[in-house]
């Protein structure tokens, strides 16, 4: 399992990585609204600082965590530029991309 900050942090990098392959390129696109859906499962660290955090479960897990410790999310994100602006992207379909 990977902590959901840790998945969010990961998508910021591939959109900014489709951002920087599309400079240069005559056909650019807007990022829009992005959806993700994630299967997690929540814990809390003991102590006084206690903390809740946000587990992602892969698919296809090996089985550990039993159905009714996990929920399903939708995050609906609005992709911003630091300097405004609109983000715009291009790249290489790749197999199985939707």
């Amino acid at each position: 399992m990977i902590e959901l900050s840790a998945m969010i942090r990961e998508l910021r990098r591939e959109l900014d990585s489709a951002m920087t392959d599309g400079e240069g390129e005559r056909l650019r696109f807007e990022l829009g609204t992005v959806e993700v859906e994630a299967t997690v499962t929540v814990g809390k660290e003991a102590g006084g600082q206690g903390k809740v955090r946000f587990w992602v479960v892969e698919a296809g897990g090996d089985g550990k965590v039993t159905r009714s410790d996990v929920q399903k999310i939708t995050l609906t994100l609005q992709p911003r530029l630091a300097g405004g602006g609109a983000a715009l992207i291009a790249g290489d379909e790749i197999p199985g991309e939707r």
